[in-house]
C-alpha cells in the first residue's frame, strides 16, 4: 500500500518566472499512470463543460462565476470547476485545501499559515506530500521550497483536487490554469 503520494503540477495564469527549484521533492517517487478517464471534471451542473474547462496544448484551464450553480442539483456545496483523482478525510470533507486570497495562497482561510504571496499572473510549481501511512502529515513546496507542513485530518483515503472552487469573499470570476499534473508514490522502505 502507497505510504506516501505527491501532486505536481505547475499552476498559474501567466508565463513561468524564473524562480529556480530549491529541491525536487518527487526524488524517490514512483509516477502512477493517469489517463483523461482518471480525471473527472466537475463543474456546475446546468453548464456545458466547454464553458467552464478548456485544455489546449497540455494547460487546464478551469473557472467559475461566484453565481454558478453545485456541481449537482443535490449539492449544497458552492460553485466549483475542478478535477478529481481518487487518492475526504475521516472527520472533514477534506485533509488540505489551499485558498487564493488577494494574491496570496493560504491554508484554508488561516492567514497565520500564509503559503506564499504575489501568486497572481506568474506560474509555479506546487508539489503536495501526503505521509497517509506514516506521520499522518502534508507538506506543501512551491518552486521546491518547503512553504507548509500540517497534520493531515484523518483517513487515508482521499481525493486530490486541483481547480476553483468558490470559498469566502469570493471574486466575481475565478480561474486557475494547470499544466505537468502528475501523481507519484512511494512504498514503505
Amino acid at each position: 500500500m502507497p505510504l506516501l503520494v505527491v501532486l505536481l503540477a505547475l499552476l498559474s495564469c501567466a508565463t513561468h518566472g524564473a524562480n529556480a527549484a530549491a529541491c525536487d521533492p518527487t526524488t524517490g517517487f514512483v509516477t502512477v499512470p493517469l489517463t483523461d478517464a482518471q480525471l473527472p471534471v466537475q463543474r456546475p451542473y446546468d453548464v456545458p463543460l466547454d464553458q467552464r474547462y478548456e485544455l489546449a496544448n497540455g494547460m487546464r484551464r478551469m473557472w467559475v462565476y461566484c453565481t454558478d450553480k453545485p456541481h449537482s442539483p443535490t449539492s449544497h456545496t458552492k460553485p466549483r470547476t475542478e478535477i478529481r483523482t481518487v487518492f475526504g478525510a475521516a472527520k472533514h470533507a477534506t485533509t488540505l485545501m489551499l485558498h487564493v486570497y488577494g494574491g496570496a495562497l493560504v491554508y484554508y482561510n488561516d492567514w497565520t499559515r500564509v503559503v506564499d504571496r504575489g501568486i497572481y499572473n506568474r506560474w509555479f510549481r506546487l508539489n503536495v506530500i501526503h505521509d497517509v501511512g506514516g506521520a499522518g502529515t502534508l507538506t506543501v513546496f512551491i518552486d521546491g521550497q518547503e512553504r507548509l507542513r500540517v497534520a493531515g485530518r484523518g483517513g487515508d483515503l482521499h481525493y486530490f483536487k486541483f481547480g476553483v472552487y468558490t470559498q469566502t469573499a469570493p471574486s466575481h470570476l475565478m480561474e486557475s490554469r494547470w499544466r505537468d499534473v502528475r501523481l507519484f508514490t512511494k512504498e514503505a522502505y
